[in-house]
Protein backbone atom coordinates (compact mmCIF):
# COMPACT_ATOMS: atom_id res chain seq x y z
CA UNK A 1 0.00 0.00 0.00
CA UNK A 2 1.31 3.41 -0.92
CA UNK A 3 0.25 6.47 1.03
CA UNK A 4 0.39 10.03 -0.24
CA UNK A 5 -0.01 12.85 2.26
CA UNK A 6 -0.64 16.49 1.49
CA UNK A 7 -1.94 19.72 2.98
CA UNK A 8 0.79 20.95 5.28
CA UNK A 9 1.81 24.55 5.48
CA UNK A 10 2.17 27.66 7.59
CA UNK A 11 -0.72 28.82 9.74
CA UNK A 12 -1.15 31.32 12.54
CA UNK A 13 -2.08 30.26 16.08
CA UNK A 14 -5.80 29.71 16.32
CA UNK A 15 -6.02 28.90 12.65
CA UNK A 16 -7.07 25.75 10.82
CA UNK A 17 -5.51 23.38 8.36
CA UNK A 18 -6.60 20.13 6.74
CA UNK A 19 -4.29 17.29 5.87
CA UNK A 20 -5.13 14.52 3.45
CA UNK A 21 -3.70 11.05 3.03
CA UNK A 22 -4.64 8.88 0.07
CA UNK A 23 -3.99 5.15 -0.03
CA UNK A 24 -3.40 3.11 -3.18
CA UNK A 25 -6.04 0.63 -2.00
CA UNK A 26 -8.53 0.09 0.78
CA UNK A 27 -7.09 -0.70 4.18
CA UNK A 28 -8.69 -1.02 7.62
CA UNK A 29 -7.21 1.73 9.78
CA UNK A 30 -5.61 4.97 8.76
CA UNK A 31 -4.24 7.64 11.01
CA UNK A 32 -1.58 10.17 11.85
CA UNK A 33 1.54 10.53 13.92
CA UNK A 34 3.59 13.66 14.30
CA UNK A 35 7.14 14.54 15.26
CA UNK A 36 8.09 17.96 16.52
CA UNK A 37 11.67 19.22 16.32
CA UNK A 38 13.79 17.57 18.98
CA UNK A 39 10.96 15.36 20.19
CA UNK A 40 9.88 11.77 19.73
CA UNK A 41 7.17 10.81 17.33
CA UNK A 42 3.74 10.80 18.93
CA UNK A 43 0.37 9.41 18.03
CA UNK A 44 -2.23 11.94 16.85
CA UNK A 45 -5.31 10.00 15.87
CA UNK A 46 -6.76 7.08 13.93
CA UNK A 47 -9.96 6.05 12.19
CA UNK A 48 -11.00 2.48 11.46
CA UNK A 49 -12.93 1.12 8.54
CA UNK A 50 -16.00 1.15 10.77
CA UNK A 51 -15.57 4.85 11.40
CA UNK A 52 -14.40 4.55 14.99
CA UNK A 53 -11.91 7.21 15.98
CA UNK A 54 -9.33 7.67 18.69
CA UNK A 55 -7.30 10.77 19.47
CA UNK A 56 -4.35 11.79 21.56
CA UNK A 57 -5.30 13.86 24.57
CA UNK A 58 -3.29 16.80 23.25
CA UNK A 59 -5.49 17.17 20.17
CA UNK A 60 -8.85 15.85 21.32
CA UNK A 61 -11.58 18.40 20.74
CA UNK A 62 -9.48 20.34 18.24
CA UNK A 63 -8.61 17.76 15.59
CA UNK A 64 -11.04 15.59 13.67
CA UNK A 65 -10.25 12.58 11.52
CA UNK A 66 -12.61 11.50 8.79
CA UNK A 67 -12.36 9.22 5.80
CA UNK A 68 -13.80 8.81 2.34
CA UNK A 69 -13.81 5.09 1.70
CA UNK A 70 -14.64 5.53 -1.97
CA UNK A 71 -11.40 7.49 -2.38
CA UNK A 72 -9.34 5.51 0.16
CA UNK A 73 -8.54 8.86 1.71
CA UNK A 74 -8.35 10.03 5.29
CA UNK A 75 -8.48 13.65 6.39
CA UNK A 76 -7.14 15.37 9.47
CA UNK A 77 -8.99 18.61 10.16
CA UNK A 78 -6.95 20.67 12.59
CA UNK A 79 -8.63 23.60 14.31
CA UNK A 80 -7.52 25.99 17.03
CA UNK A 81 -3.92 25.27 16.17
CA UNK A 82 -1.28 26.01 18.77
CA UNK A 83 2.43 26.69 18.49
CA UNK A 84 3.09 23.25 19.96
CA UNK A 85 1.26 21.60 17.06
CA UNK A 86 4.21 22.45 14.84
CA UNK A 87 5.56 19.13 13.58
CA UNK A 88 6.01 16.84 10.63
CA UNK A 89 2.77 14.90 10.32
CA UNK A 90 2.94 11.41 8.86
CA UNK A 91 0.00 9.27 7.88
CA UNK A 92 -0.03 5.54 8.39
CA UNK A 93 -2.20 2.56 7.58
CA UNK A 94 -2.80 -0.63 9.49
CA UNK A 95 -4.34 -3.84 8.23
CA UNK A 96 -6.88 -5.89 10.15
CA UNK A 97 -5.27 -8.03 12.82
CA UNK A 98 -2.22 -5.87 13.29
CA UNK A 99 -1.56 -3.61 16.25
CA UNK A 100 1.20 -1.54 14.68
CA UNK A 101 1.27 0.46 11.45
CA UNK A 102 2.05 -1.56 8.36
CA UNK A 103 2.55 1.32 5.98
CA UNK A 104 3.76 4.90 6.19
CA UNK A 105 3.37 7.91 3.96
CA UNK A 106 5.84 10.72 3.61
CA UNK A 107 5.63 13.47 6.18
CA UNK A 108 4.07 16.84 5.63
CA UNK A 109 5.24 19.84 7.63
CA UNK A 110 2.78 21.90 9.64
CA UNK A 111 4.17 25.11 11.06
CA UNK A 112 2.12 27.16 13.50
CA UNK A 113 3.66 30.57 13.88
CA UNK A 114 2.68 34.19 14.24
Amino acid sequence: VQLQASGGGLVQPGGSLRLSCSASRSIWSMGWYRQAPGKQREFVGVITGAGDTNYAAAVKGRFTISRDNAKNTVYLQMNSLKLEDTAVYSCYARAVGFTSPNYWGQGTLVTVSS
